[in-house]
């Protein structure tokens, strides 16, 4: 298993925050910046793989419907649960949302040929990726919701070098804006 190399908690005390969360990560991790016409769009280097985990309902799609709005995808965002998969594309990035809650085993992700989608270069979000076993490398960032009263708890863990500067542009971001109440950070040794 791949060593957790930094967290931070957040609380998410309703929906807005839920959302301002999956705003800034657009910003950090799909590198916005405003184009000629003052448009968001993705900056040339962005790419990696985000995983969220959390039961039903704990807000793991609309994070990510946030984060994808927050990059300019315009029409509906729908969730993937039973295509397995929605594609989209800004400029030169794509973004795969990805949802394998409907897998009931592993070797269903080999069969489903997604393993293609990852030598691209893309943002790919995926929602219960612990469906797919031990198939999936360890992403750069996982997210992991849980309910706390009408709220949510979220953890945010990086696996990678990537993953830490997010987090930590993230940390500094949640601060800054005060949109988010932070809770810790933590480096893992």
């Amino acid at each position: 298993m791949t060593p957790t190399l930094q967290t931070l908690s957040l609380d998410l005390p309703d929906e807005v925050a839920t959302e301002g969360l999956g705003q800034m990560l657009a910003m950090i991790v799909a590198e916005l910046a405003p184009d000629a016409t003052g448009q968001l769009v993705p900056g040339p280097a962005a790419q990696g793989r985000i995983h969220l985990q959390g039961e039903l309902g704990a807000g793991k799609t609309a994070l990510v419907r946030a984060f994808l709005r927050h990059c300019n995808i315009s029409g509906r965002i729908k969730s993937p649960s039973y295509a397995l998969l929605e594609s989209y594309q800004v400029s030169n990035l794509y973004f795969y949302h990805l949802d394998f809650y409907r897998f009931s085993d592993p070797a269903e992700w080999l069969d489903a040929g997604f393993r293609d989608l990852f030598k691209n270069q893309a943002l790919i979000l995926i929602e219960w990726p612990e469906r797919a076993g031990d198939l999936l490398s360890a992403p750069d960032l996982l997210i992991q919701l849980v309910y706390a009263g009408a709220g949510r708890q979220v953890t945010l863990s990086a696996f990678t070098e990537k993953g830490v500067q997010w987090l930590t542009a993230l940390a500094q971001t949640a601060t800054i804006s005060r949109q988010l109440p932070k809770r810790s950070v933590d480096a893992a040794c």
